[in-house]
């Protein structure tokens, strides 16, 4: 896989991931105030979510460093 190609992927994985931890947390604000251990695993999984994006936008900086873009 090219860098060109593996930048892309990363940004398309950026993309689905911070589309998913907006839904995560849409998702709470549906929850009644009884759902307590079903928030907090949701909570847990956006927070999962948002550190792998971290990881990828610092493989994406990686990427673009490399190819003399960033």
């Amino acid at each position: 896989m090219s860098k060109d190609e593996e930048l892309q992927q990363v940004e398309a994985d950026l993309e689905r991931l911070r589309a998913e931890v907006t839904a995560l947390r849409d998702q709470l604000g549906d929850l009644g105030p009884t759902d307590s251990v079903e928030r907090s695993q949701l909570i847990y999984m956006a927070d999962e979510q948002e550190g792998l994006i971290s990881e990828l936008e610092a493989r994406r900086d990686a990427l673009l460093s490399a190819s003399g873009e960033g």
